[in-house]
């Protein structure tokens, strides 16, 4: 008696289509269903976003992929040619 048995199961799926309706019900598991195809779909372009790119790799297969992080540094000007001068 304290477990939950088909009887309980098929009760409530009875007084949930009484209450809302069958249209209402079929109307939101397909949005149920097309908001895991859409979550699944942005997972794996979130993983594919990762990978390098082929044609980066057909050209230099053993450089490692660019770092997004690096900054470059502004070149440095170079010192005279003479050293510095001395007032005096």
């Amino acid at each position: 008696m304290g477990s939950f048995s088909i009887w309980h199961l098929l009760l409530f799926l009875l007084i949930a289509v009484v209450i809302f309706g069958t249209t209402r019900l079929t109307r939101g598991a397909k949005d149920l269903g097309t908001a895991v195809k859409e979550f699944k779909k942005a997972m794996a372009d979130d993983s594919d976003a990762k990978k390098t790119d082929p044609v980066q790799q057909a050209v230099n297969p053993n450089q490692p992929p660019p770092d997004v992080t690096h900054v470059a540094r502004p070149p440095q000007p170079n010192p005279p040619a003479d050293g510095p001068r001395s007032s005096g």
